[in-house]
């Protein structure tokens, strides 16, 4: 009676998880590239949060002397059209880019795991109806549908993450639909059913650790996507609102006054370029790690 009620799952200790992550770091680390997008996101993440600590001016400051003046000792990236410094402005623009990156993409994903969870173990109908809003959502254009939400709403970061939310957020639902419909009818699933194990219980032990990996993947490629995407917003005057620091606000400043001084664009573009690679480099180090078929050393 006592082997009728057991069930497949193993419970892992910490020293097998320490274990876990150690191997994880170990593959990370033999990845030259994976190691330096690491490195380059860790640099931006620290920038973005000890911004406060590391800037030389008040980054909305308006002086009236030094406007659109080169690099010097006292301001390293050069001042705008207003005498604010760009360095500090950039430093601190970090953080709008960053935020929206992880609070879009996080809402998404936890939304679409659930989704996809639900359209991929439940029952056929409810699978068809939620593909056909999978479906109508990505039917729009990312671009027209961000402008008609940012005119509904009004220009802001919390219009930009909503925007981000809803378009990422199929991509990540049909994944999760796709692995959990290729797992529901393994013989390991079949199993716990025949012991009695609940809907619940499958899909939080048995299916969310198989969905995990891909989506990890997905998330760290699609980061210096939607970096771009808010910085678009912004360079069209659609993002953050001014005074308000950000990159694409400062790559537009720098297309104006080009014919000036060249270093708005270098601080306004630079970021955007260093956080596509650091972004990029770190997920297909993950995808290595996390796709076997696709490791190296295999």
């Amino acid at each position: 009676m006592t082997t009728s009620m057991e069930t497949t799952g193993t419970k892992t200790s910490p020293r097998d998880n320490a274990g876990a992550l150690g191997g994880f770091l170990r593959q990370l680390l033999q990845n030259r590239l994976g190691t330096l997008g690491a490195v380059l996101v860790l640099v931006m993440v620290a920038s973005a949060i000890f911004a406060p600590l590391i800037v030389t001016h008040d980054p909305i400051s308006i002086m009236v002397g030094p406007r659109l003046a080169g690099p010097s000792a006292d301001f390293l990236l050069g001042t705008d059209q207003l005498g604010r410094d760009t360095y500090s402005r950039t430093i601190i623009g970090g953080r709008i880019p960053l935020l929206v990156a992880f609070a879009s993409l996080g809402s998404s994903l936890v939304v679409g795991l659930v989704l996809g969870l639900i359209a991929g173990f439940g029952p056929r109908w409810l699978d068809n109806l939620l593909l056909l809003f999978f479906d109508t959502i990505r039917s729009f254009p990312s671009i027209i549908f961000a402008l008609a939400i940012i005119a509904l709403l009004g220009p802001s970061m919390s219009s930009v993450i909503l925007v981000i939310a809803i378009t990422s957020m199929p991509i990540y639902a049909r994944v999760v639909r796709t692995q959990t419909q290729a797992l529901r009818n393994s013989d390991y699933i079949d199993a716990e059913r025949s012991m009695g194990a609940g809907t619940t219980r499958i899909l939080a032990v048995h299916m969310l650790p198989n969905v995990v990996g891909p989506l990890l993947i997905l998330v760290s490629m699609d980061v210096p996507a939607v970096i771009a995407f808010e910085a678009g917003l912004g360079f069209l005057g659609m993002g953050v609102r001014p005074p308000t620091p950000d990159w694409g606000a400062i790559l537009n400043d720098g297309y104006s006054y080009i014919n000036q001084t060249p270093w708005l664009v270098i601080a306004g573009g630079l970021p955007i370029v260093v956080a596509t690679l650091g972004f990029t480099f770190l997920g297909e180090a993950l995808r290595d790690i996390f796709d076997p078929k696709l490791r190296k050393d295999l």
